[in-house]
């Protein structure tokens, strides 16, 4: 058999050569042309359309124009609410740009912050049962699996028939309510469909990281008379924070970009309007404008990834650094 501390040992040896020599360019290169190729190309493009005029027919004179330069004005008609009119920067009446895109953007961190939220928390409920060892334990995890499994197309449809008005939802509950029209309803609507979607992606995640906690700490604090509770508060949850950390962050980046759900179950109710659906919409347009658009949804997602990254991920390694000092 080989030695695979024997293995590691060569293969840093290898690195390091390679460091020395200076031939690791050699096996960087290619990544980073094919990142320049699938992600530089198409961000560095979708940043200069941003500054485009897109075509279309000019308000002033009624004569159709190719475009040109925009400077910052695409940005501007999204955050300001301002509009062209008659070669004038007058307010937009409301449902145009500015205001459309606050509203998706709220829409938005709503969706992401409920749903990560209750995703979280039974998500960790989940796991907590799935990580016990009884019969039948292997089956109940692929169970779990299964609303993860399915395509979002087909839970948005399932949902959406589940969710009309003589559906099973309104029977069951015996209510008489119109859940894919109603302001209020259809956001509540859409929150269950991707709750019960993506938790048992939460799950999966918060299960692996349950695994690796060492079962003689737990072992020791029931010899040190230490409740069950104190267990979950003072030994689960500080070891569990990696991994929450983690299925927080990629949940909360997928929260951020949601567009299936809402875009089949209410179809283009403006109530559940996401950032990803007006972007998809202004497409249709005036792709240049929808750059724009695009950049900004970037910028938004990027600053949430770095504030919890930066937040959570100190807490997260303070955490293991004291339970390193602990041992």
């Amino acid at each position: 058999m080989s030695d695979p501390s024997g293995t590691a040992s060569r293969a840093s040896a290898f690195v390091l050569e390679l460091r020395r020599s200076g031939r690791a360019w050699l096996f960087v290169t290619p990544v980073l042309i094919a990142l320049a190729v699938v992600v530089g190309y198409p961000v560095t493009r979708a940043i200069w359309m941003s500054f485009q005029k897109d075509s279309g027919l000019d308000q002033a004179t009624g004569m159709f124009v190719e475009g040109g330069g925009a400077g910052f004005s695409n940005y501007t008609h999204w955050l300001l609410q301002q509009c062209q009119v008659a070669g004038e920067t007058t307010s937009c009446p409301t449902g145009n740009l500015g205001s459309a895109f606050w509203s998706s953007i709220g829409v938005t961190l709503l969706f992401a912050v409920v749903t990560v939220t209750l995703e979280a928390t039974i998500g960790l409920g989940m796991a907590m049962i799935m990580g016990k060892t009884f019969r039948g334990r292997a089956l109940l995890r692929a169970a779990v699996l299964i609303p993860w499994a399915i395509p979002t197309a087909v839970t948005a449809r399932l949902w959406e028939f589940m969710f009309q008005y003589n559906g099973v939802v309104n029977r069951v509950l015996g209510t008489h309510i119109l859940w894919t029209t109603d302001p209020f309803f259809s956001r509540v609507a859409v929150i269950v469909a991707d709750v019960w979607k993506t938790t048992p992606f939460m799950a999966l995640l918060i299960l692996a990281g349950l695994q690796v906690i060492p079962g003689d700490v737990y072992e020791a604090a029931r010899v040190d008379g230490a409740s069950a509770w104190q267990r979950f508060t003072q030994i689960t949850l500080p070891l569990l924070k990696p991994a929450l950390l983690v299925a927080v962050l990629f949940r909360t980046m997928d929260a951020l970009r949601l567009y299936d759900l809402p875009a089949i179950m209410t179809l283009g109710n403006p109530s559940t309007r996401t950032v990803s659906i007006l972007v998809v919409d202004q497409v249709r347009q005036g792709p240049n404008s929808a750059a724009a658009l695009s950049t900004l949804t970037f910028l938004m997602i990027f600053a949430v990834a770095f504030v919890l990254v930066k937040v959570l991920g100190a807490n997260a390694v303070r955490t293991q650094e004291a339970q390193r000092e602990a041992h």
